[in-house]
């Protein structure tokens, strides 16, 4: 085959041959020689943009009908087709995998989150090499490819300067990382990654610095040096923002200009969205408010305190949203300017997963204290009103603007059962390539139609295999048939659905599904069996928003849509099922290896490192010493030694004029200080913290001891340790606390150790609690804090 049409079933494609030689000396080789020619695309393949916007349901943008003003989103959907009926697997991890594999979560092993990965091939966290990503694809066929911002689908245990580093964005196909690689990063203070290497930014929030502003600003560079020095090569840009999940930090101004907009409720907010979805004709003229959620109050059941708190939160979570489709906007124009946007098929995703209900009934100034069980009441959410956004908030609106930003449908992300988790908003822009403008598609789709949509548009076949690895087929189906036929039929007929439990399967407009959990309870209070579930029976073709089960009716098409799902469960690797949710998170129960395993003593030199929580030892629920030998300047130095977590949940020891303190730092709520009276003298020292934990379960307190060359220097107590989770988007950090800090006794970022640093050992008591030990202890943990 010539250069010219290089075979693209096997990927990486052959180098060409070469002409042979014919003279011994190069002025007389006929035919000269001609130098090989790069790989490119096939003739007319598309620039490609895919932008991901985390935790925003349907009823949350304005291109939707919802009360987050998307501008952009409005003006692509405007000069683009709009899609209702896509689909995504009802949380993170899984959509993201899904997403640029063209595969279903189960079938690439992220049945969950990577923090909840367990053993079982379906929910193994690593996606297998026979199923390689949309770069890897693109980049083998010629494409620049670069990815700016959230990456959730890298091993938990691989991140970290060990490596390995294949399954980082670099090791997938992407040319260009710029991001960070968990589940969430605080917007004002991020810890981040160029490439495999931990950087923060230069900018601070004073300075104006926000990180979806930076995001953008890193894609808008990249592309323009792309389109510099390489114009005849087109781009993906993968732009997954971290917003809009929690924490909701946004400029002070957008959350304002929404002040009072929601003091109606969220059942008011319900009625109006679906007027303006019905108007957009984003569903039928007859579609039907859904069921309200067992449990949850209607907006006139509240206090007022409660009405306060919940409408502030709504409007700082909306400020988040628009801040957000902004950016996006500034990269639409930046694509405008030079010249490239009608080329570009431009993908906007608003969701990886429904709305989220994970800040509990009443929304939250910390998430990840009430995903322990411990909830904010309005009163204390009312108290730091003005704060919300800023960097001494994590907040989390509650679960009625959920409901409400899913609207019309039910239920929440993590309920893969319905639509409220896992139908979104999606819209595509190619002028070159649709013809419509401001049209709507109601074929059903899901996320893994993406990518053979992507490679279809751009002339490139499925590969068969990539390094030598036969390739797994592509379940997702093509979405090019509908960008000019409005009317073409489904061609995405089957479906099944699966997250934590709930399930669901799809066949031609009919439904079958199962709520299993309540996706705000994250600690789980006693164990619920699979065969107890429930299942309901809906006809989409009739009844757009599964508002009335007929599972009574018509009893025939339940059973063989349950057996369906049996055949498709087992076909891409559901089995076995798994309800854990926050208990998931410890390695140990979740049956996953870690970085560390069972060593008890770890040795770290000099300052400098950061590790993720996955990556760190695991001092939680036992008892663990913390030796430093450190060299103290005159007067004893400033500055951290060694710390973990920060401003909403973490520990650390550090030096406090002169003098060596403790710190943990529960949940926000309370520090506990133990410090030394004596300032360390000029030269080297070994000083210790010694934390005796309580047992009897997790999350128990502890005794904590100091000593400074041997000799007690202070002990004090902690009433209440953090058992499952410090925090996704703040690190266990050598010599400095970065992101926020744990203790105001030292500032945010400029807090390194002013002394120097030699060594940190780490000895892990074998007394560690587990949920899987005793099914009491979380009893006893949640009856604390009742």
């Amino acid at each position: 085959m010539s250069s010219s049409q290089p075979e693209r079933y096997n990927l990486p494609i052959a180098d060409g041959r070469h002409a042979p030689a014919t003279s011994l000396d190069a002025r007389d080789q006929d035919p000269s020689f001609q130098p090989a020619q790069p790989l490119r695309p096939p003739r007319g393949a598309p620039n490609v943009v895919l932008v991901l916007v985390d935790d925003m349901g349907f009823g949350a943008p304005s291109a939707f009908g919802g009360p987050c003003e998307t501008p952009t989103a409005d003006r692509l959907a405007e000069n683009g087709l709009r899609y209702n009926r896509f689909h995504v697997t009802a949380i993170c991890s899984p959509t993201r995998q899904a997403l640029l594999t063209g595969r279903n979560h189960h079938s690439v092993g992220m049945g969950v989150t990577t923090e909840m990965a367990s053993a079982a091939p379906g929910y193994s966290g690593i996606r297998p090499r026979s199923a390689a990503t949309i770069a890897q694809t693109l980049r083998a066929n010629g494409y620049n490819t670069g990815a700016f911002g959230k990456w959730h689908q890298t091993p938990a245990r691989d991140v970290s300067p060990a490596g390995p580093f294949d399954r980082w964005p670099t090791g997938e196909g992407f040319e260009k990382f710029y991001g960070f690689v968990c589940a969430e990063m605080n917007h004002w203070y991020p810890v981040l990654f160029d490439g495999t290497s931990p950087i923060e930014p230069s900018k601070r929030p004073e300075d104006g610095y926000h990180l979806s502003e930076d995001l953008v600003d890193q894609a808008i560079e990249w592309i323009g040096t792309q389109r510099s020095l390489n114009p005849d090569v087109p781009f993906f840009t993968y732009l997954p923002f971290g917003a809009t999940h929690a924490p909701y930090h946004v400029p002070r101004q957008y959350r304002d200009k929404y002040r009072g907009r929601f003091d109606h409720g969220w059942d008011r907010q319900r009625e109006i969205t679906l007027q303006r979805q019905k108007e957009l004709g984003v569903v039928p003229q007859d579609a039907e408010l859904a069921p309200w959620a067992e449990g949850v109050p209607h907006w006139d059941e509240l206090s007022d305190e409660e009405r306060r708190s919940a409408a502030s939160l709504m409007e700082l979570y909306a400020g988040f949203a628009e801040h957000t489709d902004v950016q996006v906007g500034r990269l639409m124009d930046a694509l405008e300017e030079q010249g490239v946007l009608d080329d570009t098929l431009f993908i906007y995703i608003l969701g990886d997963n429904g709305a989220s209900a994970e800040g509990g009934l009443g929304g939250t100034l910390n998430e990840h204290r009430f995903a322990s069980g411990i909830p904010d009441s309005a009163e204390f959410i009312n108290a730091h009103a003005d704060a919300l956004g800023d960097e001494t908030t994590h907040a989390h609106y509650p679960v009625g603007w959920a409901l409400a930003m899913n609207t019309p449908y039910q239920w929440t992300k993590q309920v893969a059962s319905h639509f409220g988790g896992t139908r979104d908003g999606m819209i595509v822009h190619w002028p070159n390539g649709i013809s419509e403008r401001g049209g709507l598609r109601n074929q059903f789709h899901h996320v893994i139609d993406v990518l053979p949509t992507v490679l279809e548009a751009a002339g490139i076949p499925h590969p068969a295999t990539v390094d030598g690895i036969g390739q797994q087929p592509i379940e997702g189906t093509s979405m090019l048939y509908t960008f000019n036929d409005a009317q073409a039929p489904d061609r995405h007929r089957i479906q099944y659905f699966e997250m934590v439990g709930n399930r669901g399967i799809y066949r031609d407009g009919w439904m079958a599904v199962t709520r299993h959990g309540t996706p705000w309870e994250m600690v789980q209070s006693g164990r619920r069996y699979f065969d107890d579930d429930v299942w309901e029976l809906y006809d989409t073709n009739v009844d757009w928003t599964q508002a009335r089960d007929i599972s009574a009716e018509h009893p025939g098409k339940l059973r063989e849509l349950q057996q369906l799902f049996l055949v498709e469960a087992a076909r891409f690797n559901v089995f076995p099922l798994d309800d854990r949710m926050t208990e998931r998170e410890n390695p140990r129960e979740a049956g996953r290896l870690d970085l560390f395993g069972d060593r008890s003593t770890v040795t770290f030199s000099g300052a400098g490192l950061r590790l993720t929580e996955e990556t760190a030892p695991n001092v939680k629920n036992r008892s663990h010493t913390i030796t430093a030998v450190v060299e103290a300047p005159p007067g004893g130095g400033e500055g951290v030694i060694v710390a973990q977590g920060g401003r909403f949940g973490g520990w650390s020891l550090y030096v406090h004029e002169g003098c060596l303190r403790y710190a943990y730092n529960y949940f926000g709520l309370q520090v506990h200080t133990v410090s030394a009276q004596e300032r360390l003298s000029h030269g080297e020292h070994e000083v210790r913290m010694e934390f005796d934990y309580d047992g009897g379960g997790v999350g128990r307190g502890g005794s904590v001891t100091l000593l400074v060359d041997g000799e007690k220097a202070a002990e004090g107590r902690v009433d209440a340790t953090i058992p499952y989770y410090f925090a996704f988007d703040e690190t266990f950090d050598l010599g400095v606390d970065r992101a926020s800090p744990v203790t105001d006794d030292y500032p945010t970022l400029d807090n390194e150790f002013t002394g120097r640093l030699d060594r940190v050992r780490l000895d892990l008591g074998d007394d560690q609690c587990s949920d899987v030990d005793s099914e009491s202890g979380r009893e006893r943990f949640r009856a604390a804090h009742d």
